[in-house]
């Protein structure tokens, strides 16, 4: 059984809106990060995981976003010994004004160039080939 993550590699005016999770959060607390979360039993049955990135998104940094594409999926174990099914998806925002709604998920909010984010001492290799992925898109 895996757990089921989807994230959101957000992207406009040539950056992409990157999070310092909050030093709360159970995984990978106080590092850079895409959007994202766990998918739930309540998502809608259809296009589930394109409904779970959206609630996500709204739930954490208060946003909608459009253009959503597939980039790439991977597996990891937890440090509980779960393992997980990550999902990443392009995105761009549709409305609103991004910003942390609750500081337990979310410390911070950046927007970083692809290069940014692949030079930062603090991003991790995974976010680093997440974005490395993502980029692809904006060349097709």
């Amino acid at each position: 059984m895996f757990l089921v993550i989807v994230e959101a590699a957000i992207y406009e005016d040539g950056r992409w809106l990157i999070i310092k999770r909050s030093e709360k959060e159970k995984h990978a607390a106080g590092l850079l990060a895409l959007v994202g979360g766990k998918v739930d039993l309540e998502d809608h049955p259809n296009d589930i995981l394109e409904h779970a990135i959206r609630r996500e998104i709204k739930e954490e940094i208060a946003i909608e976003v459009n253009d959503l594409r597939y980039v790439k999926s991977a597996s990891f174990l937890l440090p509980d010994g779960r393992c997980a099914l990550e999902t990443i998806f392009f995105c761009r925002p549709k409305s609103g004004i991004p910003h942390a709604v609750s500081a337990d998920e979310v410390a911070e909010l950046y927007w970083m160039t692809t290069d940014d984010v692949l030079n930062h001492p603090s991003a991790p290799e995974y976010l680093k080939d997440q974005i490395s992925q993502a980029a692809k898109i904006l060349h097709d």
